[in-house]
């Protein structure tokens, strides 16, 4: 099976707020990225779409053209609890440095740690894998589940994984079809 990752697209949201789970919509350079993406999608068969239900993922899915999306809960972005829709500069200096330091295992105030949100989404691959083997999967989802999903195939460790960059609206490729995983492509 190969799985291409889509980030979603730019928000509409101040720059340096905490957004996580909250439902934020996309910007006002929706279209422009959208025609970007498919230009890069243009060849590709895709034989199953997945996107996760918050809409700056749904409504770019559903903007793609593709029939018979399915959404799963799954595949949404880290819960960052009550930091959600906080400025970063307004969370407690002293509780986000020892979270920063222990992301994996520790969760911010009511939210989920980084390994929870690796392991929904190694739960999603696993059923998605044997639904479609031997088949294309487009997955519209959130920067930290490309992420996690990056840190499984690699077997890596969490820590230090925010260095990998995943611009709005790229594409990442893991081929699944082999004994051994392995990524194609990231943030392209």
């Amino acid at each position: 099976m190969k799985l291409t990752l889509v980030r979603h697209t730019s928000l509409q949201i101040a720059e340096g707020i905490c957004y996580g789970q909250s439902d934020i919509d996309v910007s006002v350079n929706f279209a422009s990225e959208l025609s970007q993406l498919k230009q890069k999608l243009i060849h590709e068969q895709i034989d199953a779409v997945y996107a996760s239900p918050l809409q700056r993922c749904s409504k770019l899915a559903h903007a793609l053209g593709f029939d018979g999306i399915m959404h799963d809960e799954r595949l949404k972005e880290l819960h960052f609890g009550d930091w959600e829709m906080q400025s970063w500069n307004d969370i407690p200096r002293e509780l986000f440095d020892v979270w920063a330091q222990n992301y994996a295992e520790l969760a911010p105030p009511n939210g989920e740690t980084f390994a929870g949100l690796q392991q929904r989404g190694v739960d999603f691959l696993q059923e998605v894998h044997a639904r479609h083997a031997g088949q294309h999967v487009l997955v519209v989802t959130h920067g930290g589940m490309i992420r996690a999903l990056i840190a499984h195939v690699l077997n890596m460790q969490l820590k230090g994984l925010f260095r990998f960059h995943v611009d709005y609206a790229s594409l990442t490729r893991l081929d699944l079809s082999g004994a051994i995983p392995k990524i194609e492509f990231v943030n392209r």
